[in-house]
């Protein structure tokens, strides 16, 4: 075999392996990278959700340090204090109590890592009467037309749960 013949041999063989790639390239690309796309996106959901799991057992919850009796009339058919306008900022429990509502954002953008902490103070003595502390993670989804996932801890935890906790019905009539 001459020398002609061995470099035409090798350049066959190199042109023919050479057409096979570009579809194995391609194959793979479209295979493989919708794959680590929502990998990406899984993983960090993952993360910040294991972040909120973390923070969560470490304070999260609704603590009481004192119940308030109130008669019955303060409370509406489901146990709620009716006293209760979320839309007054501090003044939200009337002029005996404060309501102090704290966001603080460890994260923002997509996604979106807060701590929510709520506060019932006795305006008498300043005494914190009762808090109720929650993560949650917004967003960090893939994304689509749809609306993003979100996940929130402990179970309970809000301004409802809190004031259903602090103010009990009195059985008295």
């Amino acid at each position: 075999m001459t020398k002609t013949m061995r470099l035409r041999r090798r350049f066959h063989c190199a042109a023919q392996s050479g057409a096979i790639k570009p579809w194995i390239l391609i194959v793979l690309l479209l295979v493989l990278a919708p794959l680590l796309t929502l990998g990406f996106y899984e993983g960090r959901k993952a993360y910040w959700d294991a972040k909120v799991r973390e923070m969560c057992a470490k304070d999260g919850g609704i603590k009481v340090y004192e119940t308030m009796k109130l008669p019955p009339e303060k409370f509406n058919e489901w146990g709620q204090p009716n006293f209760y306008r979320p839309t007054q900022g501090e003044n939200a429990l009337g002029a005996d109590y404060v309501f102090v509502s704290d966001i603080f954002y460890y994260r923002k953008g997509n996604p979106q890592m807060a701590r929510y902490h709520i506060k019932v103070i006795r305006r008498l003595d300043g005494k914190l009467i009762g808090e109720s502390i929650s993560y949650g993670r917004g967003g960090g989804d893939l994304p689509s037309p749809s609306h993003g996932t979100s996940f929130h801890c402990p179970k309970d935890y809000g301004d409802i749960p809190l004031l259903m906790q602090v103010f009990i019905r009195s059985n008295k009539e």
